[in-house]
This record gives structure tokens, sequence and C-alpha cells, in this order.
């Protein structure tokens, strides 16, 4: 068998004429140890992702590192299944990723307004939405997989597959990840999320005239991601830090200084504003202005996909009118109408006994999940799932049902709990469906099964969210922390509380609101992307100025590479290393946490040099240096 994919793979000919990698009726893909191994694939990407999305707002798709790992684990557990077993896991892989890719959205915030939540809600909630996203996005499996082959490129899938069929590049991978897991869960071992015996965070902080602030934190999960996502999307992240610290900060705190005895910072009374510091200027103004970006980022997101929605609405009716927008498997009836069951099952769960809400709640989420879950697949076919606009789609859904809400005067901070959990429903439902139909677009390609795709990647669906709700309980108190240097920002979660809670009570401070709206408007016009400054505005210096130190190193393998080959088969060295650090960083930072909470460990402070600038200036070199050594270093076979 040839290690290529043909050029029907690409397109050129119907999906129905298509003939995959693997012939037809080669048998299943799957039996007790792919599912065992997958279940755990599935819970490590989905604890990885969760937490380094709450910490970086950004969230690295598991594809291919979960066929690289699955590669490994079907040579030494179930070599019989080959290439069909290693779909599978990369399918659940992706599975577990995409559930935390959607949870930490919308869930988290439950926190944020100071409410509480059970292990059974968040079960409840984020199973009806994954099982609800998958069936709904089988339904138009044909239309979207089959008869739009070569139209919809569906570009990740297209990476993993080739992924893949190079097995000869799977032992070079999986070494650079190993390098990666080791190099990132040692530094987090040493710091704050674990032993805490360094310094990992540099820091200037001018309060005098001009107030201003940068800080540093040497955190290789960050540094990580910073690789994978390049140069233009961390550098424009590190404008919006920019703008935020060093021009709309020192502006406030200029203009706040100018009264003498004025009055208090309108949500800290103990605070008068002309003795602001830099921390309560960013904690009670910038963050807000950096809210309504986002919030124009997202709704101006929204409107651009109303002809998308359309059309794919249109086309998908259009499709199944034809007979070809579904296999109409029992499997996948059998997952919508248990996320349809599920879905009612939480809306009464969380309405507090309020039948109304139950039901309303409930419908208006399905309705909405069941249009976006049609665009998700869609737009995944054209972009991907790293850059599908998860966040348009659910501002735009909840700004819905709040409405709603408010409308019918559900306004309590119970009420608002129980809104934010829809919308949890309703996010989890969008990740799952742009992840399945990744994923079914794989097994496509491949060769496999659609049904056994489908059940092994809801199953995968199914751990993820008790994974990821497992993991916001456990961080549940750092995740409620406020006021400066908070271990996790939440950006997309603390827009989400700050929406609903500010509308539904009235005490919105609009106008930092609407100057952050006008400034996002501007960015549009100015043909910037929104929601990435807009991130790079509301997170902490912190975490923006790392994420744009390991594109750098990106940009130096690229730059001193000697040619297209090297640089590409380095940079592809350099994404499954960075995977192994936010593997790595995510994995250990977690342990760290759970050992602080049981007591196991203490995390008292460093002191002396070991909690100096100097100490984490020293680690940021070693982080750096590590990193990039092994991807100079290595050799690129047939590179001339």
């Amino acid at each position: 068998m040839n290690q290529k994919l043909s050029k029907g793979a690409y397109g050129g000919i119907a999906g129905k004429d298509y003939v995959p990698y693997v012939p037809k009726n080669s048998g299943s893909g799957g039996n007790a140890a792919v599912l065992i191994i997958g279940i755990a694939l599935s819970a490590l990407f989905a604890a990885s992702t969760a937490y380094s999305g709450m910490k970086a707002g950004l969230t690295v798709a598991a594809g291919i590192p979960g066929s690289i790992l699955g590669s490994v684990f079907i040579a030494m557990f179930a070599r019989e299944k080959g290439i069909l077993g290693k779909t599978l896991l990369q399918g659940m892989a992706s599975g577990g990723e995409s559930i935390a890719s959607g949870m930490i959205f919308v869930f988290p915030a439950i926190l944020l307004i100071g409410s509480q939540v059970t292990f059974l809600e968040g079960l409840v909630i984020g199973v009806g939405g994954a099982l609800f996203g998958i069936g709904a996005a089988s339904l138009v499996y044909n239309y979207l997989i089959v008869e739009e082959h070569g139209k919809l490129m569906y570009p990740e899938s297209m990476a993993i597959s080739e992924t893949l069929v190079a097995s000869e590049g799977a032992k070079d991978s999986l070494k650079f990840m190993g390098i990666g897991f080791g190099i990132g869960g040692l530094i987090t071992a040493v710091t704050s999320s674990f032993l805490n015996i360094t310094n990992n965070v540099i820091s200037f902080v001018h309060e005098p005239f001009y107030k201003w602030k940068f800080q540093l934190e040497v955190n290789p999960l960050l540094l990580g991601i910073g690789f994978i996502v390049g140069m233009e999307v961390s550098l424009t992240m590190f404008a919006g830090s920019i703008l935020s610290n060093f021009a709309i900060t020192p502006l406030i705190g200029y203009f706040a200084t100018l009264g003498s005895g004025g009055p208090a910072v309108w949500n800290n009374p103990s605070v008068s504003v002309n003795a602001m510091g830099v921390g309560d200027i960013a904690g009670s103004y910038v963050k807000y202005i950096g809210a309504g970006m986002m919030l124009s980022g997202g709704l101006i997101g929204a409107i651009k996909l109303i002809p998308t929605v359309i059309a794919s609405i249109k086309e998908t009716m259009n499709a199944r009118g034809k007979g070809s927008g579904g296999a109409g498997s029992s499997v996948e009836t059998v997952i919508l109408l248990s996320g349809i069951i599920v879905g009612f099952i939480g809306g009464f769960l969380i309405s507090g006994g309020n039948i109304a809400m139950a039901v309303l709640g409930a419908v208006l989420s399905m309705v909405l999940s069941l249009m976006f879950v049609i665009v998700s697949g869609r737009l995944t076919g054209t972009i991907g799932t790293s850059n599908l606009p998860v966040s348009g789609m659910t501002i735009a859904s909840i700004v819905i049902v709040t409405l709603l809400f408010v409308g019918l005067g559900w306004k309590s901070v119970d009420d608002n709990k129980a809104l934010l959990l829809f919308g949890s429903f309703i996010v989890t439902a969008i990740a799952a469906a742009g992840g399945y139909c990744q994923s079914q677009k794989v097994s496509f390609i491949i060769g496999g099964s659609k049904n056994e795709m489908q059940k092994y990647f809801a199953i995968s669906s199914v751990v993820g969210v008790v994974v990821v709700t497992c993991v916001i309980l456990l961080l549940s108190n750092q995740l409620s922390m406020t006021g400066d240097n908070v271990p996790f920002a939440l950006p997309q979660a603390n827009l989400m509380a700050t929406l609903t809670a500010g509308i539904m009570s009235g005490q919105l401070p609009w106008v930092m609101i609407i100057c952050g709206i006008m400034m996002g408007i501007v960015l549009f016009l100015l043909g910037l992307p929104v929601m990435t400054v807009a991130i790079g505005f509301y997170l902490p210096i912190s975490t923006t100025s790392i994420i744009l130190i390991g594109a750098l190193v990106r940009f130096l393998v690229e730059k001193y590479s000697k040619n297209e080959k090297e640089k590409e088969a380095k940079v592809s060295n350099g994404v499954s290393l960075s995977s192994g650090l936010v593997a790595g960083g995510s994995i250990i930072g977690l342990i760290g946490i759970v050992l602080q909470v049981t007591g196991v460990i203490s995390g008292e402070g460093p002191s002396g040099f070991a909690n100096s600038n100097g100490m984490a200036f020293l680690l940021l070199v070693i982080l750096v240096v590590a990193t990039a050594i092994p991807l100079f270093k290595s050799e690129v076979k047939n590179a001339k």
C-alpha cells in the first residue's frame, strides 16, 4: 500500500465515486483495546485543553497529536487494527478536545457570577449538548462529507489523514512530543503550578504619572501555543496587550490623578479614583472595555455568518429533499434522541421547578444549536476546527436567550445560572459538531466506518464532559478569583458572565462596554481580526508575551532553515514538540493542583534569588534554549 493519499482524496471526483485509502469492507478498526486507549486519549486531551484554554483563551486541535500517539499505541496493543484503529483514536482524541474547547467558553462563567455548580449539572448539560451536536451533524453527513467532497476541503482533516498514512514520520513526531512533554513537565513542576520553588513571572510595574505594567510568565504550555498558532496570531494578540497596558491604562490613570479627593471606584468603594493603581484600573475599567471589544468581535462575527447560516440551512434542506442529507442509521437516531431527552432533563434540572423556563430554555437552546451545528460543520470544512468562530455563534445565542429571560422577568442569580447552563448546552453542541465532522471526514478519506466513528466519538465526548466538569470543579476556587494576577484569565467565560449578569441586573457599565464596542468597530473597519485583538487586550500581558516568544522561536526556525522542505519538516517537528509542551504543562499543572488541594504539597512560595526577576529570566532562557536546540539540530531526510 502506498504511503500517500490519492489525488481523489482532495477532489476532482464525486464523493460517491471516491476510493478510500483502505479498500471498503476491510473490517472494523475498533476493539476493546482501541476503546480503552481512545478513552485515555480523550481524557488526556480534554484535561489538557480545559486547563490551557482557560489560561490562554486559545485551544490546540488534538487531531494530529492524537494520530501520532494513536499510531504508537496501535503498534503496541492492537497492531492488527492498523490505520483504521489509528483513525478511531484520532477521532476520540478530537472528541475530548472539542468538548473542552466548547465547555470552557461558558460553563466557568457560573462561578464568575458568584454561583455554584454541581457535577450532575455539568454532566447532564454537557452530555446533552454533545449528543445533540453529534446527532444533528449526523443528519447532514452525506451532504457535508460525501456530496460536498472536493468543495468543502476540510483542511485539518486532510492534514490528519496525511499524518496517518505517513507512518515513517511517527517515530520522529513521537520523539519531539516526548521532548516537549519532558520540558513542559519539568519547568511546570518547579513553578507555582506545582512545587512553587522558583518564581516564573518577570514583572515590571510603574505607578507614578505614566502608569503601566509589563509581565511575562515563563510557562511552557503558553510558549507551545505560541509556536503552534504562529507569528500573525501571536503578534496580533500582543498588539491588543500593548494597547491595553501602554495606552488605555496610562490614559485612565493620568486623568484619574488630575482630581483630588475624588469619588470612589465605581465597583470598589474602598479605593478613590485618584488613588487607583495599575491593578485597580485594569480590573475596574480596562477589563470592561475589553469585554466590549470581545462583544463587538463576536457580534460582528455572528452578523458575517448570516449568509452562511442561510446558505447552509437552504442547501441542507435541498440535499435532504433529494435524499442525500444523511444515512438515517439507527445509531444517529439514538444519539440525537438521547441528546434531546437529556437536554430536556437538564432543562428541568436547572430551572428550579420553573416549567416554563425548562421548556422554553430547552427548546430555544436546541433550535439555536441545530442552526449553528449545521454552520459549524460547514465552516469546519472550510477553515478547520482550530479557526472555528465558536465565540461569535455562542455570543449570538447567549444574547438571544438572555433577551428571552429578561423579557419574561427571569433576572435573579439563579436565573442567570440557568441561562449560562443553557448556553453551555449550545456551545458544547457547536464544538462537538465541528470536531465530529472533522473526524468523520478523516474516516471517509481513510476508509473507516461512519457508524463506528460515530459511536466511538460519542463515547469520547461523554468522557470529555466528565473530565472537563471535574477539572472546572477542581479549579473552582482559582477560577472564581478576582483582581490582579489571577491564575486563569478565562476571557470568554468572563465575557459571558459580564454580559448576562450586567443585562439581568441592569448594572452593566455601559460607557466602558460601548467604548470597547466602538474600538472593535474601528478594528473591523481597518480590516483587523477584532476577536484576536480583543482577547489580547483582555488577557494579562504576561500571557500574550510568552505566547509571542513561542511564535518568535517558530519564526527563527523558519528563517534559518536552508530550504522549503527543511523548513516544513522542522516546523512539523516544532508543532509536535509544542504539543508536548502543552500536554506536559497542563497535565503536570493539574497534578500539582490536586496535590496542593489534598495537602500533599504545601505550595509555599520561593525566597531570595529564586523569587526574583533574575530567576524568572534565567528560567525563560532555559525554556527557549531547551525548545529551540532540538529543532535546529533535527536532521531532515532528503532536504536538498
